[in-house]
Order: structure tokens, then C-alpha cells, then sequence
């Protein structure tokens, strides 16, 4: 699970890596933290209209933590305190709180200098001299921002006002020759997925039936891993 990231902070990014044609008024917090305010890229909603006017992609900001729209205004406060900032993909259809956003296959694209997660190794932490879990942050190779994988909903707040959220979907790890190796030991290996940059048009409009097609590991050797200690 990723439950910190680092989003843009350069808002020109977005125009120019994402396919963002207007800036959003801003880019929020650097360090994301679950059920803050962020960025995340989608299709608009009135892109399917026929108006010429509406834009391919728009930047949104809404809170990460995905709220369903099918949660009513008396349940906020219950469903705001859950961890709904990732989201397992094998079973975010039949998910309550994933599940209206995967079946109309509202995807999105959040934006991200880096993500981090926890190396609990022993070597690792021997290393650093300390007997906690050593936070790493994950950067592309290249330079180039991050592309996460992930959906949105809209949900009514307490005054009947329409608000935006999202989540990361998250795909099995054990496997993965980098991933595998960090959290807790003993348990499942998580990874959010990571697209490529040409997949990103594909991902924004893929149907939900192609959903999970587009959900797979980017190669190790794309990243770099730095302890932050």
C-alpha cells in the first residue's frame, strides 16, 4: 500500500507530460498524506457531449481517499475515517466503496514526483542504525513524474454540494523483482501501478471490461529506490 507520495510541483508539468490544457489554480500539498487535497488527471465528465469546447483531459483536485457516490451524507463521517486511499483491483468491483467508480470505469491518472514505501529488512535497517521500518522513495530513472493508476467518484457532502475524490489501484507484488521486497514481512506485497507515458490515453478511456488489462507492473529497471534515512 502507498499511503505518502509526493505530487507535482511545477503545474506546468501537467500541461506538458500529462496532456493538461489548463493549469489548475493549484497544485495542493508536496507531501500527500491519505484524505488530503490533491491532483489527479481524468476525461471530463462532459467530454462524451459533443462539445468541441470540452478539453481531452482536465486536472481535478479532489481529496485521496475515494468516497463512493453511493454513500449518503449521514455515513461521512464513518466512511471518511476508513483507509480508502488504495484500492485492490482484484476486487474493487464488488467493493462497496470502489465498486460505482470501477464499473463506469471512471479512470484516472495522479500525478507524482515519487511515491514511498516501507523496507522492513534487517540489513536494512542494521544500516541505518535504527530498529524501525527505513522509508524509501521511488523516482523514474529518467527524471520523468509518475503516471499512477487510479479512479474517482463524486460524493455529496453535508450541504448537498458535489465533491471529488480518488484512490490508487494497487496490484499483487510477490513476485515483483523490486517490490517484493519492502513491507511488512510475512505479508502480501502490494504495488500501485505505475503506467507508461503511452499509456496514458489508453487508460483514460479504456472500458471497464479492459480495466485490468491495463493494470500490470512497470520494470524495475525503470525506477530508482533511495532510502530517505
Amino acid at each position: 500500500m502507498c499511503s505518502h507520495y509526493q505530487t507535482l510541483k511545477d503545474a506546468e508539468l501537467l500541461l506538458k507530460k500529462f496532456g493538461v490544457r489548463d493549469k489548475t489554480a493549484a497544485i495542493g500539498k508536496y507531501d500527500m498524506w491519505p484524505r488530503y487535497q490533491g491532483v489527479f488527471v481524468r476525461r471530463p465528465v462532459e467530454h462524451d457531449a459533443g462539445d468541441e469546447a470540452v478539453p481531452e483531459r482536465e486536472a481535478v483536485a479532489g481529496r485521496w481517499g475515494l468516497i463512493s457516490a453511493m454513500t449518503k451524507p449521514d455515513g461521512l463521517d464513518k466512511v471518511g475515517k476508513l483507509s480508502t486511499f488504495n484500492a485492490r483491483s482484484e476486487t474493487a468491483r464488488k467493493s462497496f466503496t470502489f465498486g460505482n467508480a470501477w464499473r463506469r470505469a471512471q479512470h484516472c491518472i495522479i500525478p507524482a514526483d515519487a511515491i514511498f514505501e516501507p523496507d522492513h529488512r534487517e540489513e536494512t535497517k542494521a544500516r541505518f542504525q535504527t530498529d524501525k521500518s527505513v522509508p524509501t522513495r521511488f523516482t523514474r530513472a529518467d527524471g520523468a513524474p509518475l503516471g499512477i493508476a487510479g479512479i474517482w467518484d463524486r460524493y455529496r457532502d453535508e450541504a448537498g454540494q458535489w465533491q471529488e475524490s480518488y484512490t490508487m489501484l494497487t496490484i499483487n507484488a510477490d513476485n515483483d523483482p523490486l517490490f517484493r521486497l519492502y513491507h511488512q514481512p510475512g505479508k502480501e506485497k502490494r504495488m500501485v501501478v505505475i503506467l507508461p507515458e503511452g499509456a496514458y490515453g489508453d487508460w483514460l478511456t479504456a472500458p471497464v471490461e479492459a480495466t485490468r488489462d491495463l493494470l500490470v507492473p512497470i520494470p524495475s529497471d525503470k525506477l530508482v529506490a533511495t532510502p530517505m534515512k
